[in-house]
């Protein structure tokens, strides 16, 4: 294994870990989570709803044939993350530090990486070669 292979599998793990740890939340109503939620306006819906696009986009960062499509699932829902930080609730929610918004960076940078590695995923989709 080169090491390019083992640097994208850890941008996939990564971003993986991070989009699935946080479903406990989502799923579970933890206080945090529907905080959040209630604050921009989309609970429960927008919390259950992004915590399945979550979990999909994981699912598909781990397999490698659909790595670009995780990435580009999980780019949308932490753009979203990261706008609402940036608008409505701040950096810093319910005294994490940050955490949450840095995690949903460390997201996003991995997964934009990713897409543009396994763009070639989508633009097959896009652009079908000719018979």
């Amino acid at each position: 294994m080169n090491i390019k292979t083992i640097l994208l599998w850890v941008l996939r793990l990564v971003a993986a870990y991070i989009l699935l740890q946080t479903l406990s939340f989502k799923f579970g109503a933890k206080p945090e989570s529907v905080y959040i939620f209630t604050k921009v306006g989309m609970e429960p819906w927008g919390r259950i709803g992004s915590g399945i696009v979550e979990l999909i986009a994981s699912v598909l960062l781990l397999i490698p044939r659909t790595t670009a499509w995780g990435a580009l699932f999980a780019l949308g829902t932490m753009s979203g993350a990261i706008f609402f930080h940036l608008t409505k609730l701040g950096i810093d929610v319910m005294g994490d530090d940050g955490q949450l918004f840095y995690m949903g960076i460390v997201v996003w940078v991995s997964c934009a990486i990713l897409l543009v590695v396994y763009r070639s995923q989508v633009l097959r989709l896009i652009y079908k070669p000719k018979a």
